[in-house]
């Protein structure tokens, strides 16, 4: 199997980070980065793939989307503290993300893609989300991307 140097450059990036965190003795953080490497793992084992850059980021992107629905029900339950080491595990998977968009960054790939599909109703949500998702991916929150496009559709 031949693999190009893209492909292996955020995996490579994040053992990287684990060996440097195993010297530095910093115990809480390697066990996020072990939590990481695990799910880009199990994703592995069980499609029989190499994931490339998009995927981690994509597998990234659930990890932050299911700690961010733990807050919630952490914070409903009164477990701060349990809420404060998903937010802790948030910030370190998010140093492997691309930089974050702003929102008027995102506005502007949303009314691109718009236009670009000619979408002209909420019917045609699918469309401009198929053709943003690959771009946004792991640079903008994907549930907030799809309330923004629903708002401009429905206007």
């Amino acid at each position: 199997m031949e693999a190009n140097m893209t492909e292996e450059s955020l995996k490579n990036t994040i053992q990287a980070s684990m060996i440097a965190t195993m010297r530095a003795q910093d115990k809480p953080k390697l066990a996020v980065i072990r939590l990481i490497q695990a799910a880009i793992k199990q994703q592995e084992v069980d499609e029989r793939i190499t994931l490339d850059d998009e995927q981690i980021l994509s597998t990234l992107d659930k990890m932050i989307r299911q700690r961010r629905d733990s807050i919630k029900q952490f914070e409903a339950a009164s477990r701060h503290d349990l809420a404060e080491k998903e937010i802790f595990e948030i910030g370190i998977i998010q140093e492997y993300l691309p930089t974050p968009l702003s929102h008027e960054e995102i506005q502007t790939f949303i009314q691109q893609a718009i236009q670009e599909v000619g979408a002209a109703s909420i019917r045609d949500m699918a469309k401009v989300m198929n053709l943003l998702k690959p771009k946004l991916q792991g640079r903008a929150d994907i549930g907030e991307v799809g309330s923004l496009i629903k708002n401009q559709l429905a206007s």
